[in-house]
């Protein structure tokens, strides 16, 4: 099961810091982060390793940060620099690890239910 929390609305420019909790043996488990905005596909932003790198879409390479806490369990997306085109429904979802860095729905094994990011200009 993953759990996302931490979204709201936030003026262009601020930070907000997304968090995923995981139940299960979560230092095995590669975890990824998806966003989706109304009228578009899904669209994979980053995903973490079991050693915890990272990798980033284009889109959001240098503003955007994934890192996890085994200890809780917890997969982190620190958002920064935000912008009205990350207006996005934001889900973390567990992926098979043998394609961790395909950033692509289809290497999706489970979803968390999402949690909505709003940026205002």
């Amino acid at each position: 099961q993953l759990v996302e929390s931490g979204g709201g609305s936030v003026q262009s420019g601020e930070s907000l810091r997304l968090s995923c909790a995981v139940s299960g043996w979560f230092s095995l488990f590669c975890v990824g982060w998806f966003r989706q905005a109304p009228g578009k596909e899904r669209e994979g932003i980053g995903s973490t390793g079991t050693d915890g790198t990272a990798v980033y879409a284009d889109s959001v390479k240098g503003r955007f940060t994934i890192s996890r806490d085994n200890l809780k369990s917890t997969v982190y997306l620190e958002m920064n620099s935000l912008k009205p085109e990350d207006t996005a429904m934001y889900y973390c979802a567990r992926m098979d690890c043998g394609w961790w860095r395909s950033l692509k729905s289809s290497d999706v094994t489970s979803w968390g239910q999402g949690t909505q990011v709003t940026v205002s200009s």
